[in-house]
């Protein structure tokens, strides 16, 4: 378990960031009409942070050659 959270540790980093960022959109900016799919739940755009999140942490990896 411990070697799955090293392997993976940028990826739940920049998870809980997204997850964060999408819940403070939520918040400070929301949809007022309540008929946007993200904005309009927090839950939804906390996933939506969560997704997009993993995704950025993907341009910062490097690539390590293995043998």
């Amino acid at each position: 378990m411990r070697n799955l959270v090293f392997k993976y540790k940028s990826k739940i980093i920049f998870g809980i960031i997204g997850t964060s960022l999408g819940w403070a959109y939520w918040y400070f900016v929301g949809c007022a009409s309540g008929h946007c799919a993200i904005t309009s739940s927090p839950v939804n755009s906390s996933i939506y942070g969560l997704i997009m999140g993993v995704l950025v942490s993907d341009i910062f990896k490097t690539n390590k050659k293995q043998d």
